[in-house]
């Protein structure tokens, strides 16, 4: 049994949650992955997978087995990578996780540039708004915004965001354009339930803080601009969530000469584990991306 790619077919079973799915993207037959799955455990002596009504699932030791596999493997993928040169592309499975809005808008229209570059790597985008485990869910990469929870990631700032409050022309024209901050507490907000109801603006070393209201809050930022774009009310959000509609007066800036807190982007590596070369490549790929908008600004500065 040829250990590494027993190993391999492993993580693509665990990964794909089937022994077809697996196959497929093996380009292999269902029979010779069960029979790989098999040996393997038939060698190490334990049950590495259970069947349910979901599908595949990796048993106790089978979840160990997959971690230590995974980094075993990313390690056998650096060292060959190393040898062949910088030059060369990259190759494998590169998993990122992104807040959706975000990854629809701004990542994953970029994603044929990274893969054509390296024809011999598969990536998989986790969509989720959430704050998730990464070395639980077996991520090499997290594209997360705002502080970061845990002043210990090991994480890589890659562009600094504008933030600004936002609104469409046709509620504007019903409610009234505000001209101070102050003015914010008779209106209509549309508030995103992950930030607070008080926004806090600066000018002139001054700062102010008002507390908004709205009958619409809500949990993810697809809403968010679902409410907004049907005008429901005013928001706070970073320029990068409405950057077309910006572009083409569906939306526009409110109280421009105050200021709100800017929002940075982050790469978040899982700790504990060596950074491999397609989370770092890819993190550079998307720094790179951000470069080219006008709503972002160099993580360095």
């Amino acid at each position: 049994m040829d250990r590494y790619q027993a190993m391999t077919t492993f993580l693509r079973v665990v990964d794909t949650g089937s022994f077809s799915a697996a196959a497929r993207q093996l380009n292999v037959g269902q029979p010779a992955i069960s029979k790989t799955i098999a040996q393997l455990e038939n060698v190490l002596q334990v049950s590495l997978l259970t069947r349910s009504t979901h599908g595949l699932s990796p048993t106790e030791a089978g979840q160990r087995y997959y971690e230590r596999a995974r980094v075993a493997i990313q390690e056998a993928d650096e060292a060959e990578l190393a040898a062949r040169g910088a030059g060369s592309g990259l190759r494998g499975r590169l998993r990122v996780s992104a807040a959706t809005t975000f990854a629809r808008l701004h990542v994953v229209p970029y994603l044929p540039r990274f893969l054509s570059e390296h024809p011999e790597l598969d990536i998989d985008v986790i969509l989720d708004d959430r704050t998730i485990d990464l070395v639980a869910e077996g991520v090499d990469l997290s594209l997360r915004m705002g502080s970061l929870a845990d002043s210990t990631a090991l994480a890589r700032k890659l562009a600094t965001g504008r933030r600004s409050v936002l609104a469409t022309p046709r509620y504007l024209a019903h409610a009234g354009e505000p001209r101070a901050p102050s003015d914010l507490a008779g209106h209509e907000a549309v508030v995103y339930t992950q930030q607070a109801n008080i926004w806090s603006f600066t000018r002139d070393g001054t700062e102010v803080s008002v507390a908004v209201h709205g009958r619409v809050r809500l949990s993810a930022a697809e809403g968010l601009r679902a409410a907004v774009l049907a005008d429901m009310g005013l928001t706070i959000a970073s320029d990068w969530m409405f950057a077309e509609e910006i572009a083409n007066g569906a939306v526009q800036r409110i109280l421009t000469n105050w200021h709100l807190p800017k929002i940075d982007l982050w790469a978040v590596f899982p700790t504990g584990r060596m950074v491999t070369a397609k989370a770092r490549q890819f993190a550079t790929f998307v720094e790179a991306i951000m470069a080219e908008g006008s709503e972002w600004h160099s993580g360095q500065e």
